[in-house]
């Protein structure tokens, strides 16, 4: 019963942030502050009411449309709040009650924000960055603390993720200044190992979208394709699977 408990909180928890993140995409980009003024209807400005804000069950209690002008409400809304809330699920599951929890929550949360924003706008924005780093770092501190030494996991990580896309930008052009940063906020938070899991993911799916986009001509080969969502998806993978994936390369090399 008290797990059942526990995964309720934490079900109710991810909505809630999956809701403010919501704000994060769509404010962000437009350079609105995320705290005022209150959430409002972006067609009508129509000021939304506590109870037009409940996670999920607004939307349905709604049916998808406004309250005021009844215009639709993109259904956008209410899958970024289940991605948060299950991506914080499957990472309790793994961790329980732990820094490491708290950790890599934000950590996602965070890459759902980047991701969605990146896809939109082709843009990752300064905000998001320095939330990711100053977090990282803070993250970072505490382990430190609590392990009283100096990890150096995490710097290496940050380091290789900077590297890594660093060079892919400066040969080839084929990616921007924001996914250095991405992959260097993620390297923070997973370490050396996650962060070659989640480069290594990244470009694979990465590749079979663009070649899947190319054949069925959905886009020209001179259009962009925002990269940040692609490192996202690894480092989620990364968190949750990565004991496991590690484990499967090492015993496949050894073979």
């Amino acid at each position: 019963m008290e797990e059942v408990l526990s995964l309720f909180f934490i079900l109710l928890i991810g909505l809630a942030i999956g809701s403010f993140l919501n704000v994060c995409i769509y404010r962000i980009p437009r350079d609105e502050s995320i705290i005022f003024p209150a959430s409002r209807c972006i067609t009508c400005g129509y000021n939304l009411k506590i109870s037009d804000l409940v996670p999920i069950f607004s939307y349905i209690f709604l049916k998808g449309k406004c309250r005021c002008c009844k215009e639709k409400i993109s259904i956008k809304y209410p899958i970024v709040e289940l991605i948060n809330a299950s991506l914080y699920l499957i990472i309790f599951l793994k961790y329980g009650y732990t820094l490491e929890f708290l950790k890599y929550s934000v950590l996602a949360s965070l890459l759902i924000v980047i991701a969605l924003i990146d896809f939109n706008t082709k843009f990752v924005y300064r905000s998001t960055v320095m939330f990711g780093l100053i977090s990282g770092i803070i993250f970072w501190i505490g382990e430190c603390l609590i392990a009283e030494k100096i990890i150096v996991n995490n710097i290496f990580g940050a380091l290789i993720g900077f590297t890594f896309i660093f060079l892919i930008v400066i040969t080839t052009r084929g990616m921007g200044e924001g996914d250095i940063e991405i992959a260097t906020i993620c390297g923070l938070f997973l370490g050396v190992k996650g962060i070659i899991i989640t480069l290594f993911l990244s470009i694979i799916i990465a590749g079979i979208i663009a070649i899947s986009i190319l054949l069925f001509k959905l886009k020209d080969k001179k259009d962009a394709i925002a990269f940040g969502p692609y490192l996202a998806i690894g480092a989620v993978i990364s968190i949750t699977f990565s004991n496991h994936i590690f484990q499967w390369y090492v015993s496949y090399l050894l073979q």
